[in-house]
């Protein structure tokens, strides 16, 4: 199975793009509902991706030439967007009303143009198919306080918890019960770090970038007010949270030295046996496997961590459709076709990837996992918990937020604030930037 370019994921809040400034094009290319003056599927459209080539030029193009051969008058003109260079190219377009027909974005990219009204509203234009789509990812391409969704939800990612079951054995606990909960997971991990002391590894790895806002939101702290223009994270919760993440760090759960590490040292520190627990993309047991076998043989897998009765996260990749489309009724017509469940079943299968219908959802591809790979099982945890799962990241913690939050929680983990010192400097801090 081909691993998918971690690009091309956009897990949600990792890629942003900055084009909150950018104006749309104002002229007759510009964001006008224009339309095809019979809406019939026919004639010419382009799509855009985020460097699917060459790994996937096969699915693509194959998907491609059965709608065509399914709409004899249409002619799909593919276009690849090499991830260098994508946030000039799109923004350059919007500017000049010259996107795509259909174009791939997740919600952080779509989300500025979305709000200046850049792409159609399919809860108007295809009501009827909402129902068909996994709920949380289809509201991922809605704006904060507004009626509306923006983009058909092509592939998502959903985390599972990957950990090293003979360390949980070696530890005392449960090899075939791991933690689901914080609570699980913190009494774990410090089970974990006293057992390893001599054996030189410890409980987990904090990977604050990566991890932190999005734990917040699966504790149910509001992470912003529902109009999205303020950030309100600074609660009780949060601040417990903090000062548990504080303790773990200066007990020795976490490496000494991975206050400011990210996923990519976090996934070496569990290759090289450093850590005994790794939440993290279903992808990545097909990366241990390849470097690190011996760690892979030892690895099973659990639900994502979430708290008691809270939600789970997905990630989101989508196709949308410009305003300025000369031919929505074809883009409309080819991005559901993209994103029906027999496209999205075969695409899981040669990536580790998860559809966004749930009728793909449901497919013994995902279901059965009898076959007693760590693999099925994992597909199987994560298909299950995507049918309540929310793109909990709000689209506007770009890199700027995200620098300020994750600074201020390593000065309270590091003893140099108090974790309401941190939070209230970081909500104030954020806001600074987000009610501009």
């Amino acid at each position: 199975m081909k691993k998918l370019p971690m690009i091309a994921l956009g897990l949600a809040g990792v890629l942003t793009i900055g084009l909150t400034g950018c104006g749309l094009g104002s002229g007759p290319s510009g964001n006008e509902d224009s339309s095809p003056t019979d809406g019939q599927v026919k004639g010419e459209i382009t799509f855009s991706t985020l460097q699917l080539k060459p790994t996937f030029t096969d699915y693509i193009e194959g998907v491609i030439a059965d709608f065509e051969k399914a709409n004899p008058e249409t002619t799909v003109k593919w276009i690849d967007i090499p991830f260098q260079g994508a946030q000039e190219k799109i923004s350059t377009d919007a500017q000049a009303g010259t996107l795509p027909d259909v174009i791939n974005l997740n919600p952080n990219f779509a989300q500025p143009l979305e709000v200046q009204g850049a792409f159609v509203n399919l809860d108007e234009a295809v009501p009827e198919l909402r129902e068909k789509y996994v709920a949380g990812a289809w509201d991922a391409f809605q704006v904060p306080g507004e009626d509306g969704s923006f983009g058909f939800p092509w592939y998502l990612s959903s985390e599972v918890t990957m950990y090293n079951a003979s360390m949980f054995e070696a530890a005392g606990l449960d090899p075939a019960a791991p933690p689901t909960t914080y609570a699980e997971l913190f009494d774990d991990a410090r089970t974990l770090a006293e057992s390893g002391a001599s054996a030189g590894f410890t409980g987990m790895h904090p990977a604050l970038e990566n991890r932190f806002i999005t734990d917040l939101g699966r504790m149910g702290v509001p992470l912003m007010n529902d109009a999205g223009t303020e950030w309100t994270f600074n609660t009780p919760v949060a601040e417990s949270y903090v000062a548990e993440l504080a303790e773990l760090y200066q007990t020795g759960v976490f490496p000494s030295d991975s206050l400011t590490q990210d996923h990519a040292k976090e996934t070496e520190a569990y290759q090289a046996g450093q850590i005994a627990l790794f939440p993290s993309g279903a992808n990545f047991l097909s990366i241990i496997e390849e470097n690190a076998p011996d760690i892979a043989e030892t690895t099973d897998v659990g639900p994502q961590i979430t708290s008691e009765g809270g939600p789970t996260n997905v990630s989101v990749m989508g196709l949308l459709v410009p305003k300025s489309s000369k031919n929505k009724a074809t883009a409309l017509a080819f991005a559901e076709f993209m994103t029906n469940a027999e496209k999205q079943l075969a695409f899981s299968k040669i990536v580790t990837i998860f559809p966004s219908v749930t009728e793909a959802l449901d497919d013994p591809y995902f279901m059965d996992d009898s076959d007693g790979s760590v693999e099925s099982k994992a597909r199987r945890i994560a298909a299950e918990q995507l049918t309540d799962a929310q793109n909990i990241v709000p689209v506007q913690f770009d890199d700027r937020i995200k620098a300020i939050v994750i600074g201020k929680v390593q000065l309270a983990m590091n003893g140099d604030l108090t974790p309401a010192e941190a939070l209230d400097q970081a909500v104030e801090e954020s806001n600074a930037i987000t009610g501009k």
